[in-house]
Parts: structure tokens; sequence; C-alpha cells
């Protein structure tokens, strides 16, 4: 395999399947298949969600709630996301556990970085809920920096496109695919990967980004094979 450790990046709206709203039950148990899979070959897998099906904080924001509160509600969402993948994991008999930036011992682990860690040497795939903690800071942030702080090989961004193009593919049929880009080159030519905060936070530390199409069947297992699939982001 390619990489020993990985960090999977999944956003919110990828978990509304052909809804308009909420969770699909039948992307979920897609995406758990995908995962399992790359378990399966040994690969250490961490995960952070977004929470965009269910509330996302600065859409609550531009309506006039209170910022911070508002992120807030999108942190909470992003642990019920994390639930909802843990379930479907543990249905196919992946051992899972979800540690979130906020207490909620009821519900999730606090995070602890060396406890997450031995989770993965373990063969538990983590799912990191709660964003980062703090309000103002995308789950793009929370998935750069808890894969810094596990030591993770790479981030996987799965998207619903298959690559970082130079311009929106589903826009402009002119578009070209990068197969390998650098840091340097996305931020002169403005192309959007994540947000600012968290790609400077991964150029600094060298961590390569990964952009890929999720709901094609067999890409994760590709990618940690060494398969040239999506675009690569590194120096």
């Amino acid at each position: 395999m390619h990489y020993k450790r990985i960090l999977l990046k999944l956003s919110g709206e990828a978990l509304m399947g052909e809804k308009q709203y909420g969770i699909d039950s039948k992307r979920l148990e897609e995406y758990a298949d995908e995962i399992k899979q790359v378990v399966d070959k040994g690969i250490e897998v961490a995960i952070v969600i977004g929470g965009g099906n269910i509330f996302r904080g600065l859409s609550g924001a531009a309506t006039g709630m209170d910022r911070v509160q508002a992120d807030h509600m999108g942190m909470l969402a992003t642990v019920i996301n994390g639930l909802a993948l843990q379930s479907a994991l543990e249905l196919k008999g992946v051992q899972t556990r979800l540690q979130s930036a906020i207490k909620i011992n009821e519900v999730a682990e606090p995070f602890i970085r060396r406890r997450a860690m031995r989770h993965l040497e373990k063969g538990r795939v983590v799912i990191f809920g709660g964003g980062t903690g703090n309000p103002y800071f995308t789950t793009d942030s929370a998935a750069v920096l808890r894969a810094i702080e596990i030591e993770a090989d790479v981030i996987l961004k799965g998207t619903r496109v298959d690559g970082i193009y130079t311009s929106d593919p589903e826009k402009d049929e002119n578009a070209t695919k990068f197969d390998t880009i650098s840091f340097k080159d996305v931020l002169n030519r403005g192309l959007k990967v994540m947000d600012t905060t968290a790609f400077t936070l991964s150029q600094e530390n060298q961590l390569p980004i990964v952009v890929f199409d999720m709901n094609k069947k067999g890409n994760l297992l590709k990618i940690v094979d060494g398969q040239n699939i999506g675009t690569v982001v590194n120096m």
C-alpha cells in the first residue's frame, strides 16, 4: 500500500446522497463499504466529516444568528454525522471510535491525541467530530489539524468531482484536470481546494492533499494502492 495512515475528509453534503437534507442511508452504507475495503488492507484510517447536511454555521450567521452560537450548532451537526458513520461501519464489523473536540462524554470520547493514535495502531477507525472545538474554523481546518497531530501520511478529500480543474468543470466544459499540482500553483491560480487557513496549514507542514471523487466505487482503495486517482497537491 502507498500510504500507511490516512485522514479522509468528507463533506456533510456528501451524506445527503439523493436527498435534499439529512443523511441518506444508502450513501452512508456505500461509504462504509469503501472505508472497510481500505481497513481490511491494514491501512490506518481517521475521518473528519462536515455538518452541512444538517446545519452550517456560516449560513446561520448570514441570517443574523450569533456566529459563535451558529458554529457551535455546526459542531454538533458533525457529531451527529460521526455517530451515523460509526454505526454504519460497526454494522460492517469495523471497530470504530468517535472522538469529539467538544465535551459530550455520553456520546463520544474526548479528543486525546495519544489515545487516537493508539486506536489507529490497533486497527480501529477514528472519527473526529466537533471540528476544532473553536468557532470561526471550518472542518477543513479540523481535518488538516488532526492529520498533522496524528502524523497522517496524506489528507484524502472526497468530493463529487474527480480532482482539481483549471475552472469549475460543472460550469466550464473546457476545464482541464490536473494530475498533480503544487501548493504554490493552487494559490497563484486562485483554485479552491480548501479554505485558506486549512490549505496554508497543510502547506507549512508539507502534508499532501489528494482531491478525488468519493462517489465512484473503488476510488479510495485505488488511491491507497498508489494508483493515479484524482489530483495530488504537494510541494
